[in-house]
């Protein structure tokens, strides 16, 4: 799985001379929070709510509303946007940019091309759509989870075999090394969760639990 299989195309900017009103317009209206800002093609920040809210006066100032939007029209995106914007390539493993936001601590990621150019971007958002698609959770079947032998050659394909033997077809599969151990989540075509269980149990592995979906 790449970036470009997830993240969104059609990717609304401003410019650096874009006033923050203007801005927080734009993010309400397109039900976003954050904006790319780009000059000529080019990415050369990112703009926030965060830090709209971080620049703005505080609720203990004594400015009135219609002050506090006069200042917002007044300021410019380049005046408070982001400049050192981390991005990621349509290339890029989805993996690795989900590994980026969480060492990085950021929620978004803009998608440039070799240019510099925006492509697309890639929210955390678009990451657990992604995890939930790759997992299988809002396919119709069954969902077991197996725990099996590290030392034992070839249990993934015998398990695999024994489900086609049974016309039991594996929609997904994720793989957890946790404790010293291997444990297997399937997601299979079948409605018969116990069934399939069995088929899998009389291979000699633990099905620690199997659920219809």
């Amino acid at each position: 799985m790449e970036v470009k299989d997830y993240m969104s195309t059609n990717v609304i900017t401003v410019t650096p001379e874009t006033t923050v009103m203007k801005a927080l317009d734009l993010m309400k209206e397109h039900d976003i929070h954050r904006l790319p800002v780009v000059e000529d093609g080019k990415l050369v920040g990112l703009l926030t709510e965060e830090l709209v809210a971080g620049h703005s006066p505080s609720m203990a100032t004594s400015l009135s509303m219609h002050e506090l939007n006069y200042l917002l029209n007044k300021t410019a995106a380049s005046e408070i946007m982001q400049k050192q914007v981390l991005t990621v390539k349509a290339h890029t493993l989805l993996e690795e940019a989900a590994s980026l936001m969480r060492q990085q601590k950021v929620g978004v990621l803009p998608v440039v091309d070799a240019r510099g150019h925006v492509e697309g971007i890639i929210t955390d958002k678009d990451i657990f759509d992604a995890f939930i698609e790759i997992s299988g959770y809002n396919t119709p079947g069954s969902r077991l989870f197996i725990e099996i032998n590290e030392d034992k050659p070839g249990p993934l394909e015998e398990i695999s075999n024994v489900l086609r033997e049974n016309n039991v077809n594996v929609s997904t599969i994720s793989v957890f090394h946790r404790d010293g151990k291997v444990q297997v989540v399937l997601h299979v075509n079948s409605t018969e969760p116990d069934e399939v269980a069995d088929f899998i149990a009389q291979k000699g592995y633990r099905v620690i639990s199997a659920m219809r979906k």
